[in-house]
C-alpha cells in the first residue's frame, strides 16, 4: 500500500474525489479552499476498495470527520516525490526538436480525404503539429475559404483585424510586406498581439509565380542551440521585453515580450521574432549594446541553412503550424506571377483538446 506520510494535508484534501467535494457529473470542485478547516489534519488511514473493487486508502479527517477515498493507482501517480511534475505540453520538454535533415525521408503529411474520414489519421496529423510543430494536408479542395473548414476540423477560427481569413497575394496598397512579392525572412506572425495566435494555416490556391518557395525553422531548436553556444545571449533574449507594434488606419496593436519566452521552470515555451514589427527599445545604453549583440547572433543562427526546411506549396496543400514555435519564411517571387494563399489563425489548445478526444475514441475501438 502507498504511504501517505509525504502528502501535505491541504493538498490531499483538495483532491478528495467524493461526491460531496466534486460534482460527479463533471468533476468540478464544490468547495473553496477557504472552507476547509484551518487546523486540517489526517486523523486516521484505512485500507479499503473503490466501488469497482480497486485497492484504495480511506482518510478520516480531523477536525470535521470528513472521509476521503483515494485509489491506489491515483496515489501512485500523484503523490509528492513520485515523479517529475508534467508540463502543459507547450514547452521544449514536450516537443521533438529538429533541423531540416530530420525530414529527408518526407514531411509529416496526410491526404485530405483520409484526414477527414479516418480518426486515426486525423489524430496522427494533429499529433505531428503538437510534437513537430507542423503538418501538411494534401489535396485539400482548391476553393475560396476552404482554409476555414480546415481550421474547424480541430478547433475555432481566431478572427483578427485581418478578418476570419487573410489573402496572401500581391496587393496594390499593402499594409504588410506579406502582401507583396518581397522575400520574407524567418519570423513568427502577430508578435504585437497579446495573446498571440498560436496556430496558423496557409492554404495554397495557386503558385505559378517564379519564386515563392516556403521555409520553416524550429525556433525551439534554434533557441536551445543559442543557449548552448552563447548562454549570455540566450539569457538576455529570454529576459529583456521587446516592444512589438502594428498600426494602420483601423488598428493599433502593441505587446511587450522577450524574443524567447520561458515558463517558470526556465523551459523554452514561446518564440516571438519578427524584425518588421520590432519597435524602439527603451533601455540603458549598456543593456541595449548587449541586447543587440544577442539579437544579431540569434538572427544569424535562424538563417543557418541546416536549420531551415524548404519546400514548395502546390495548389491543394494546406500547412498547419505552431506560430509560437516555428518561424516561417518565403523566397521572393515575381509579382506578375500567379501566387495566392489563404491564411487563417486558430488556437493550439483547441487542437490539443480535439486530439485528446480522438485518442479516447480510437483507443475505445
Amino acid at each position: 500500500m502507498v504511504s501517505l506520510t509525504s502528502a501535505p494535508p491541504f493538498w490531499l484534501r483538495d483532491n478528495c474525489p467524493c461526491p460531496d467535494c466534486r460534482d460527479p457529473r463533471n468533476g468540478q470542485k464544490l468547495f473553496q479552499i477557504t472552507e476547509l478547516p484551518a487546523a486540517l489534519a489526517v486523523d486516521a488511514v484505512h485500507d479499503t476498495r473503490t466501488p469497482d473493487g480497486a485497492p484504495a486508502r480511506e482518510v478520516v479527517w480531523a477536525p470535521d470527520g470528513h472521509r476521503s477515498v483515494y485509489p491506489e493507482t491515483w496515489l501512485g501517480a500523484h503523490l509528492p516525490g513520485t515523479g517529475t511534475a508534467p508540463g502543459d505540453g507547450r514547452t521544449e520538454d514536450d516537443k521533438e526538436p529538429w533541423a531540416a535533415s530530420r525530414f529527408d525521408g518526407g514531411l509529416p503529411e496526410a491526404d485530405w480525404d483520409a484526414y477527414t474520414t479516418d480518426p486515426a489519421v486525423r489524430a496522427d496529423t494533429l499529433e505531428a503539429v503538437l510534437r513537430l510543430g507542423f503538418a501538411l494536408l494534401r489535396n485539400v479542395p482548391v476553393r475560396d475559404r476552404q482554409v476555414l473548414a480546415v481550421a474547424r476540423t480541430f478547433g475555432h477560427v481566431r478572427e483578427t483585424n485581418y478578418g476570419e481569413l487573410f489573402e496572401v497575394r500581391v496587393e496594390a496598397d499593402p499594409n504588410n510586406l506579406a502582401f507583396t512579392g518581397a522575400r520574407i525572412t524567418p519570423h513568427t506572425d502577430n508578435p504585437y498581439r497579446d495573446p498571440v495566435p498560436t496556430l496558423q494555416l496557409l492554404h495554397c490556391l495557386a503558385n505559378a509565380a517564379r519564386g515563392g518557395d516556403s521555409g520553416l525553422v524550429d525556433g525551439f531548436h534554434a533557441a536551445a542551440r543559442l543557449r548552448a553556444e552563447a548562454p549570455e545571449a540566450y539569457e538576455i533574449l529570454s529576459r529583456v521585453p521587446v516592444p512589438f507594434a502594428f498600426s494602420d488606419e483601423r488598428t493599433e496593436l502593441h505587446a511587450h515580450r522577450p524574443l524567447i519566452g520561458v515558463d517558470p521552470a526556465g523551459r523554452i515555451r514561446e518564440i516571438r521574432f519578427n524584425n518588421r514589427s520590432i519597435g524602439t527599445l527603451r533601455q540603458p545604453a549598456d543593456l541595449l549594446e548587449t541586447f543587440y549583440a544577442a539579437y544579431r547572433r540569434f538572427a544569424d543562427l535562424l538563417l543557418r541553412t541546416e536549420l531551415r526546411l524548404d519546400f514548395r506549396l502546390a495548389p491543394g496543400d494546406c500547412l498547419i503550424f505552431d506560430n509560437t514555435r516555428l518561424l516561417h519564411a518565403r523566397t521572393a517571387f515575381a509579382e506578375s506571377g500567379d501566387r495566392h494563399l489563404q491564411g487563417a489563425y486558430a488556437d493550439i489548445d483547441g487542437l490539443a483538446s480535439t486530439l485528446a478526444v480522438l485518442r479516447r475514441e480510437v483507443s475505445a475501438r
